[in-house]
């Protein structure tokens, strides 16, 4: 695939390539979920209520008890324990985005798709499991401080998830990637 972008420079440098790949791929999918993902809005709800689901378990498991969601509450996207105030979860915080960006990494650069498919997939389940955690810490965080919550929100968890996504195509760069010649 070339997109217009001549083949002989593309496959004499893989830097070349990989950038045009990345940034075609990520065009393609702001698109893709600016005009119809999110308008539709079935993928967010369905992450989100993921996130309140994982989380909650977390919560719970550590032994804390949740504020009850209001009956007849289907789109409420909030959560929260006894003692705290409920937290908002907004579509910018689901990990969407950033799932997509870990994807379009992963498959614009090099390695073997058979390793491409599992790695992906343990990748998203692992950002997913990170963000969940996010969510519960910052549950605890607005128990004990409310005024802490912006700031952790906004720089300490960011800082955490993100540098799991780095870890993650760190690993892959590292471990993956080099296990073959062939362009993706």
């Amino acid at each position: 695939m070339s997109f217009g972008v001549p083949s002989r420079m593309t496959a004499r440098d893989p830097l070349l390539r990989f950038l045009f790949l990345a940034a075609s791929l990520y065009a393609a999918w702001y698109l893709l979920y600016s005009f119809v993902l999110h308008p539709s809005g079935w993928l967010d709800h369905a992450v989100i209520n993921s996130l309140i689901i994982w989380s909650g378990a977390i919560l719970k498991l550590l032994g804390y008890d949740l504020i009850p969601e209001p009956m007849n509450a289907d789109n409420i996207r909030t959560i929260g324990i006894e003692g705290g105030h409920l937290l908002w979860i907004g579509d910018p915080c689901n990990g969407v985005g950033l799932f997509a960006v870990f994807l379009i990494f992963l498959i614009a650069y090099g390695g073997p798709w058979k390793h491409k498919l599992w790695f992906g997939a343990l990748g998203l389940l692992t950002i997913h499991l990170v963000n969940a955690l996010r969510v519960a810490a910052l549950c605890i965080v607005v128990s004990i401080n409310y005024e802490w919550l912006n700031f952790n929100h906004d720089y300490t968890f960011y800082v955490i998830v993100y540098g799991w996504v780095f870890l993650l195509w760190y690993i892959w760069v590292k471990r993956f990637a080099s296990r073959t010649n062939a362009a993706p």
